[in-house]
């Protein structure tokens, strides 16, 4: 790769969602009023929320799984700046079936696909089970999970990714239903708004929409115009106002 080759990865972006400063700053601060010991992050990509959870829990340690290299070398970036690498650990490997719980607090925010089978429909069932074993008496389970706001039309879904269908996603008080057939109480219910939704999507493409501005001649050009069109065809014309997300944070019964 040279130096004027497209960003590979979107590093302009805090979290890697629709998460607000705001918002990511209550959720710390309620999750850290528990006092964990241990913090599991399913899916964690470079770990900005476990980052600032242990920064606001001094006592606790934190592992973050997840199976993308280059994620998790900016997180162990971010920890040794703010002086976490003794307490943060950045793992590569799958999270399914893994045995790195129970922790105090476990963190799974838009990555229940790692822990479905990558052969089977994605299944929030199965998910809320599996956060459900992997918190320790007493935690909390901090999940951001998608839903839908309203039944997406026949255009919309096929303006969506590949594939999408109605059975993707349940509503939000479908997906609060089964988290307390998972054995969970739901502690607080909030869901993301238009304006972190705006800010993760042009996020996410923006350092790529600039390169291209500045590189429209490049061999890698066409490739990168072609994504980043239909990536944003897709919110504009498929999900935007349709699906959302919800963070919740749950309470295992005991």
């Amino acid at each position: 790769m040279t130096r004027t080759d497209p960003p590979a990865r979107p590093t302009g972006l805090t979290f890697h969602g629709p998460l607000s400063e705001a918002r990511a700053t209550r959720l710390v601060a309620r999750l850290a009023a528990t006092r964990p010991a241990t913090v599991l992050d399913i899916g964690c990509g470079w770990g900005e929320f476990m980052l600032r959870l242990l920064e606001a829990a001094p006592e606790a340690t934190g592992t973050g799984i997840d199976i993308e290299a280059e994620d998790l070398a900016r997180g162990r970036g971010l920890a040794e700046e703010r002086g976490l690498t003794g307490r943060a650990a950045f793992v590569r490997e799958s999270a399914l079936g893994t045995r790195r719980g129970p922790a105090d607090v476990v963190i799974c925010l838009g990555a229940g696909q790692a822990l479905c089978a990558p052969d089977r429909p994605y299944d929030v069932s199965s998910v809320l089970r599996e956060l459900r074993r992997l918190v320790a008496p007493g935690g909390r389970v901090l999940l951001g999970e998608g839903f839908w706001q309203r039944p997406p039309t026949t255009g919309e879904l096929a303006a969506m990714w590949p594939g999408a269908h109605t059975g993707d996603h349940l509503p939000l008080g479908g997906l609060v239903d089964r988290a307390v057939d998972a054995g969970f109480r739901p502690l607080r219910v909030e869901t993301a708004d238009e304006d972190e939704w705006e800010e993760f999507e042009s996020g996410y493409r923006e350092a790529a929409e600039s390169w291209l501005a500045t590189h429209p001649a490049h061999p890698l050009a066409a490739e990168t115009r072609d994504r980043l069109d239909r990536q944003r065809a897709r919110w504009l014309d498929g999900y935007r106002g349709v699906l959302g997300i919800t963070y919740l944070t749950l309470a295992p019964v005991a």
